[in-house]
This record gives C-alpha cells, structure tokens and sequence, in this order.
C-alpha cells in the first residue's frame, strides 16, 4: 500500500478522475470488500484535498476515486484555520501524500456572504460569522479589472465597479493557496524540497469540471485551465 507516486503522477490520477466524472464514465475504483479489508490496517492517500463543505462538491466523487485514496479536510467556504492546516500537515508529512488541492467552487455561500458583508456592513449572526470573517481578507482588496493601472479616481467621474462573483470566488481560492504556505513552514518545505505540490482549482457545479486557478511546485503535466 505504500506509494512513492511523485507530485506530477498524483495530480495527473485526479485530472484523469475528474474527466472520467465529467463523462460519466466513473469506474467508481477502490470500493469493494476487498479494499475494505486492506485499508483496515493502514491508509495511505495520495492526495489531501482541502474543500468547501458544500454538499455538491464531494471530492471521492469528483475525482472518482474511493477508499483509503484521498485525505479529505473540509470547512465552509474552506476556510483555514491551525486545526484546518494541522490536518494538512498530517496528511503531508505523516501521511506522505505529494499532491494538496484546495478545491473551491463557483456559487459558493460562503464567498458569497462575505461579498454582501463588505458591501452592507451586515454580517451573519452566530458562529457563521467565523467563516464569513475568515473569508473577508481574501476578497476585500480585488482590484476593479476594468480600472486602468495608476487610475484612481472614484466617485461620480469613475463610480468603483464590484467584482464578479466569478472572480471572488477564484481570489479567495488563490488567497488560500498562498496561506497554506505562508502559515506552515511544513508545507513550504515540502513544496521547496519538491515532496508536494499546492494547487487550486474551481469546480463548476453544472458540468462537474475542475479548472486550474493557482498551483505551487512541480506538476511537469498539462494544466487545465
């Protein structure tokens, strides 16, 4: 059970996974007794996969794989925090997986009410205002795509124009990318060292696709995008 795959296998055996998923031709691997039995006694993913917990975006199912293959984290909006990249480390440097996959998606809640928060002032009520506030540094400083570099007028001449949700939601996925590195001297060393790759990328819920947004270390295959 062991594996010795390199970051560039990994990331190709989930790309080859999700294609199957958006065909519809899943092979649905790793799910008999079988492989019950074997992964009894020890696990060895070879991906974490670090998703919003969004009902729609199940990552076994997205990248068609099963049991003992992938070690999942989820969190709304997936959002970080010490016990989020705790979790990370573990399947990185206990685990031994190459490949992390931050894995947002298109209409996501989360990204969502944190959009309306800054644009409001409203914020959610209860603990769901931990994610929302978790989310905000991700999005609150998008630039205007439209606005000319150097071009800082506002107001009445030059009204500021909201980012897309689109472009919200690939923002926070890029923001966290870079969070997992900066929080964790863990896994910068083992991007560094060439142990691992970081890699985001968006679902989209209609057609079930994966698409690149920001990825950090060596892949050396075709990136979709």
């Amino acid at each position: 059970m062991p594996h010795s795959i390199t970051p560039a296998q990994a990331w190709t055996a989930l790309l080859e996974g999700n294609a199957r998923f958006v065909r519809g031709e899943m092979e649905h691997p790793s799910q008999g007794m079988d492989r019950r039995a074997e992964v009894s006694v020890a696990q060895h993913p070879f991906a974490v996969i670090f998703g919003c917990s969004d009902s729609r975006v199940a990552a076994e199912i997205v990248f068609d794989q099963g049991l003992g293959d992938l070690f999942v984290v989820r969190t709304a909006g997936h959002v970080v925090d010490t016990t989020v990249i705790g979790s990370i480390e573990y399947g990185v440097d206990v685990l031994d997986a190459p490949i992390v996959i931050v894995l947002g998606h298109d209409s996501c809640g989360a990204v969502g009410a944190a959009a309306d928060a800054l644009a409001t002032g409203r914020m959610p009520s209860g603990f769901v205002r931990a994610v929302v506030d978790r989310v905000i540094p991700s999005i609150v400083n998008i630039p205007d795509p439209d606005r000319p570099e150097g071009d800082a007028t506002t107001g009445a001449d030059r009204p500021l124009l909201a980012p897309t949700p689109e472009i919200l939601g690939r923002e926070h996925v890029r923001h966290t990318v870079r969070m997992l590195q900066s929080y964790s001297a863990g896994l910068s060393a083992a991007v560094a060292e060439g142990r691992c790759a970081i890699v985001g990328l968006e679902y989209t819920l209609a057609d079930g696709r994966v698409r690149l947004v920001e990825s950090s270390g060596d892949l050396d295959s075709e990136i979709p995008s």
